[in-house]
């Protein structure tokens, strides 16, 4: 299968970093499934992780007696976790739990993150300097940014926290554009 690399070994170096960032990024990608119980796509991904490693750890046994190719093989793993780290942000899976703590008319936020598709919940509670006023909504991890901007716009001085939910059932969310409706017929 790599009978070329017997003729060009200068390119082995070269296939294993770029195969590395490959299979590490997958791995980081896998571990994020996993933990989200994404019980079809962890699998699927674990599936190819494993291919690209198998192929390449054994071309890297096989032929690899320099230690260039020893660098590539650890520059590409440190390179994967970084790549795999840039995608996991690009694409933003998971919801998260938003809890938001003001001063500033609590039921007020939750009417504005309810007019723009955002279900939320108030109550009070006792801080340690005063009186608070606890808003909390459940949102797609990549409608953060809009959420922030949203708090922020709100009480400049809001404190909020967000965490990892797991699963959600029911509730106000705003409607979510599918990457398929852009290619429906009549659009």
């Amino acid at each position: 299968m790599f009978d070329f690399l017997d003729t060009m070994p200068w390119l082995l170096p070269i296939i294993i970093f770029f195969a590395r960032i490959l299979d590490v990024s997958l791995g980081t990608l896998r571990i994020i499934f996993v933990s989200k119980g994404e019980k079809y796509k962890a699998p699927l991904i674990g599936f190819f992780e494993v291919f690209i490693w198998i192929v390449i750890i054994s071309q890297v046994f096989e032929r690899a007696h320099s230690m260039i190719a020893y660098v590539s093989y650890a520059a590409g793993y440190a390179t994967g976790n970084f790549v795999g780290i840039i995608i996991e942000q690009k694409i933003a899976f998971g919801i998260l739990l938003c809890r938001a703590y003001t001063q500033k008319g609590g039921a007020r936020l939750v009417e504005i993150l309810h007019n723009n598709g955002y279900g939320a919940t108030m109550f009070k509670g006792v801080g340690s300097m005063a009186e608070t006023e606890i808003v909390e909504t459940v949102i797609e991890r990549k409608s953060l940014p809009k959420v922030h901007k949203i708090m922020s716009e709100f009480d400049k001085d809001i404190f909020y926290v967000a965490e990892d939910v797991r699963t959600r059932k029911s509730g106000i969310f705003p409607e979510t554009e599918s990457m398929f409706s852009r290619w429906r017929i009549g659009k």
